[in-house]
């Protein structure tokens, strides 16, 4: 399962990523949460948001704040706001087509157990959820890349059209211990009911997380 982060080895380890929107940390061989969108998912207020939010949290890294009290506010980031014009369906929704939304399973899939062990996903009519454990060799930035990249030139053939299909920025927190991983699961395979789809297909789990959120 995912391994205990101390604070010591995150302050050492870790690498930031400064993305679009938001920092990235990463770590050799860790587990992730990752949120991946479509182009037309959020308005362009709500991103101007993220911008500010990116912007007061790059100037508290650059007066000497440790990292690691940056990503345990990811919870508070990932706003209530923002979650909410996602679960809404805001946008065109293309992942509500069974065909589309199962590109995406399939892709998600490929690779597991090869470049990552994929622990759980989801796929919501305009966004993704899922949490992954990148390989050796294999950083989480080319496992995303490689998902978003073979997935949107399916889709766009699939729905006979051309232009970005997923948001460049992709929202990931790094999963610092069995409790974060374990709630971070139940959140992923809980979405679709918490956006009122019921009977929704597009999810799964490893045998190793049904358990581990079984027993916790």
């Amino acid at each position: 399962m995912v391994r205990t982060v101390d604070d010591a080895l995150f302050r050492y380890a870790v690498h930031i990523r400064n993305g679009a929107y938001l920092p990235h940390w990463t770590l050799p061989v860790a587990t992730y949460h990752v949120v991946f969108r479509l182009a037309d998912s959020l308005p362009a207020a709500v991103l101007a948001d993220w911008e500010c939010e990116r912007a007061a949290l790059l100037a508290q890294m650059r007066s000497g704040d440790c990292a690691s009290a940056h990503a345990e506010r990811w919870p508070h980031l990932f706003s209530e706001r923002v979650e909410r014009f996602l679960d809404a369906g805001s946008g065109a929704c293309w992942l509500l087509r069974p065909e589309v939304a199962g590109i995406v399973a399939e892709t998600l899939g490929h690779f597991d157990g090869v470049r990552y062990r994929l622990e759980a996903w989801c796929v919501m009519p305009n966004h993704v959820h899922a949490i992954v454990r990148p390989q050796e060799g294999w950083p989480l930035s080319s496992v995303l890349k490689s998902w978003k990249g073979y997935s949107a030139r399916q889709a766009n053939r699939v729905l006979g059209r051309a232009g970005v299909f997923w948001q460049p920025e992709t929202y990931d927190r790094l999963l610092r211990d069995g409790a974060e991983y374990c709630a971070a699961v139940r959140y992923v395979l809980n979405n679709p009911e918490a956006a009122g789809l019921l009977g929704w297909r597009w999810r799964g789990c490893s045998e190793q997380a049904r358990k581990a959120i079984e027993i916790a």
